[in-house]
C-alpha cells in the first residue's frame, strides 16, 4: 500500500473548558452558527464538538471533581484550555519535541476523544500553551 499523503500540521481543535455546556453550547451553536459534531466524552470531561471550517471546538464540561478539566476552571476558570495540532507522523514529532528538550506530558500516545492517537506536551516548553498533538 503507498504512503499516504503528508498534509502538515493544521490546527485540529481547540478546546474550551466551560462551567456547564448548556450555558455555552446555544452561543457556538445557534449565535455563531457552528453546527454540532458528535464526539465521544474523555479524560473525566464531558465534550460538546463544533464545527469551525476544518477544524473544530471542543467545549469540555468536567465530569468529575478530579478531572483535568474540573482542576483547570478551578485553578484558572473558564477558558482556553489547549489547542491541538494534527500531525503526519506523531511518533516522529513526539522524537523531536523530545530532541528539543521539551516536556512532554504523555511520553507515548494515547486514543483521544476522536479516536485518534493523541499526547500533550507540556506549557512550561509550548509559551505557557497547553498544546496537544494528535494524528490525522
Amino acid at each position: 500500500m503507498p504512503d499516504s499523503p503528508r498534509r502538515g500540521t493544521r490546527i485540529a481543535h481547540i478546546g474550551i473548558a466551560v462551567r456547564a455546556l448548556d450555558e455555552l453550547l446555544p452561543l457556538y451553536r445557534d449565535v455563531l452558527g457552528m453546527p454540532e459534531v458528535p464526539l465521544d466524552d474523555a479524560d473525566g470531561a464531558a465534550i460538546a464538538g463544533l464545527a469551525a471550517g476544518e477544524s473544530l471546538v471542543e467545549l469540555l464540561q468536567a465530569q468529575t471533581d478530579d478531572s483535568p478539566i474540573a482542576k483547570f476552571v478551578a485553578k484558572r476558570g473558564p477558558g482556553i484550555h489547549h489547542v491541538c495540532f494534527a500531525v503526519d507522523d506523531l511518533d516522529g514529532t513526539l522524537n523531536k519535541c523530545r530532541a528539543a528538550g521539551l516536556r512532554l506530558i504523555d511520553e507515548t500516545p494515547r486514543i483521544g476523544a476522536e479516536g485518534k492517537r493523541i499526547a500533550f506536551l507540556h506549557p512550561s516548553g509550548t509559551g505557557g500553551v497547553l498544546v496537544e498533538l494528535s494524528e490525522y
